[in-house]
């Protein structure tokens, strides 16, 4: 699933696109699977809704992707598990099988969402709605107020593993099956450990590790071992540095140890066992 550093990704490529997207208007749309539009769920509605409607500003919100429009409305795109956004003006109608939605834009472009799984949702809402929607989310981990007290308030007496804690969307926005793994991995804490079990030292770790893979998930443009291109329809580089993450029987580059999987509620988690004891 696309998780923070591949939205913000996808945010910062739109925000650069050329020819401009910011500014561009809707002038047409299609799909071939209706049921992906959740707001309205008219698709007709939809249509006439955001036809002549302008493109002002673009930013990620946990792992949405907002198009703030003209007239006070939000366009919100959740790219689910096999989502992603392209951005392309294509001689052939067909880029790929997996495209189920087309915005064609006044700038001669198309903005498509190819989706494999068709999990992905498509939003249209009044921009002070939108918000109000919004506030149950947690706090962005990149943002600079967001300083290792916050980050110790947002854990203070929570229940469960550290794991399931790290992905919910309510206590720290943006995080999911990924990056929890790789920030675990790198502050050597054993994903099922409860956060009250945590030392201070263990929880600083924690907090830098997590600040530092999802830096240089960004930079490297996202994670595309499964599904994930940008706009452009490139992959992204975060797979060079992936040290658990979908590597369960592989040697831990760290100790040597075999990495093992877990399940944990539906998810897994995979973790090396020597390097991340559950009790040291």
């Amino acid at each position: 699933m696309p998780e923070l550093p591949e939205v913000e990704t996808t945010v910062r490529f739109l925000r650069k696109a050329r020819p401009p997207i910011l500014g561009a208007g809707f002038v047409d749309l299609w799909s071939d699977f209706k049921k992906i539009v959740k707001k309205p769920k008219n698709f007709r509605q939809f249509k006439k809704e955001i036809q002549g409607k302008k493109i002002l500003k673009i930013r990620r919100r946990a792992k949405n992707i907002i198009f703030e429009l003209s007239s006070g409305y939000s366009l919100l795109i959740h790219q689910k598990l096999t989502g992603h956004l392209l951005y392309a003006k294509w001689e052939k109608d067909r880029v790929n099988d997996y495209i189920h939605l087309k915005f064609f834009l006044n700038n001669g472009k198309i903005l498509a969402l190819s989706d494999l799984r068709k999990f992905a949702k498509v939003e249209l809402w009044k921009s002070p709605d939108l918000e109000k929607e919004l506030r149950s989310l947690g706090p962005e981990p990149l943002e600079k107020n967001f300083i290792f007290k916050k980050f110790k308030e947002a854990l203070k007496d929570r229940r469960g593993k550290i794991k399931q804690i790290l992905m919910n969307q309510e206590i720290i926005a943006g995080i999911g099956n990924i990056y929890s793994d790789e920030a675990l991995w790198r502050a050597k804490i054993h994903p099922f450990k409860e956060p009250s079990k945590l030392s201070e030292a263990e929880l600083k770790k924690l907090y830098q590790s997590l600040k530092e893979v999802l830096k240089k998930s960004i930079k490297l443009h996202g994670e595309s071992i499964s599904d994930y291109r940008d706009p452009s329809g490139s992959r992204g580089n975060f797979d060079r540095i992936r040290m658990v993450y979908r590597r369960e029987g592989e040697k831990c580059s760290r100790c040597g140890r075999k990495i093992k999987r877990l399940k944990m509620a539906g998810r897994s988690a995979r973790f090396c066992p020597l390097c991340q004891k559950q009790n040291p």
